[in-house]
């Protein structure tokens, strides 16, 4: 989504929830958070995972200098220990592989993602080993900008919302899923706008 469409849907979620609408004016609207659609993208997400940004971005360097052209089949031609030399664990290694054996075989090709539903493109990424509804959520909105996406399984989304609403207990995913239910069909600008107050929220 780009700003402008940020901005709007926003205004519309602040118009029906005075919680929002109140975080709106303490912190403004967050930036857009665009990623690139296919291989690269979903290599990285793998790389990330359970480690912290500035780990992930030092190995991610490594691995393209391994792979100029970020393509499936150039992974599977890597030596042996090539992509666990640049920092990734057995475990990524495998989860790589997989993905890209998956593209090689046509069993799963990131051009279709963009015609399904979400619901179809959430089953068609968490049938690859690796990658859960977390990560498949978190493609639909960055990857493919749909509109409408809550990742609730994100802890700091969870505590935003809670610090939002003004909560004594934590949320867990299902209560955090059904107290965003009324930001249909604009949760995607409203998850942005959590991640944004999260950071920038007064204590």
């Amino acid at each position: 989504m780009n700003q402008l469409k940020i901005k709007r849907h926003l205004d519309a979620l602040a118009q029906r929830d005075s919680d929002l609408q109140r975080g709106l004016r303490l912190v403004r609207y967050p930036a857009p958070r665009i990623r690139e659609q296919g291989f690269e993208t979903f290599l990285s997400t793998i790389v990330s995972q359970q480690i912290s940004t500035e780990a992930a971005a030092a190995i991610m360097r490594r691995v393209r200098e391994l792979l100029p052209v970020m393509e499936a089949d150039r992974v599977l031609k890597l030596a042996p220990g090539k992509l666990r030399a640049a920092g990734l664990s057995a475990r990524k290694v495998e989860y790589v592989e997989g993905l890209a054996r998956a593209m090689v075989n046509q069993e799963f090709d990131p051009a279709r993602l963009v015609e399904m539903e979400d619901a179809a493109v959430i089953d068609m990424i968490t049938s690859l080993k690796g990658f859960g509804v977390w990560s498949a959520e978190i493609y639909l909105m960055f990857s493919l900008q749909r509109s409408d996406v809550f990742p609730a399984g994100d802890l700091a989304l969870r505590i935003a919302l809670q610090k939002l609403k003004g909560l004594d207990q934590p949320l867990g995913e299902k209560q955090a899923r059904e107290v965003v239910a009324s930001w249909a069909p604009y949760r995607s600008a409203g998850s942005l706008f959590l991640w944004h107050y999260y950071r920038g929220a007064p204590t």
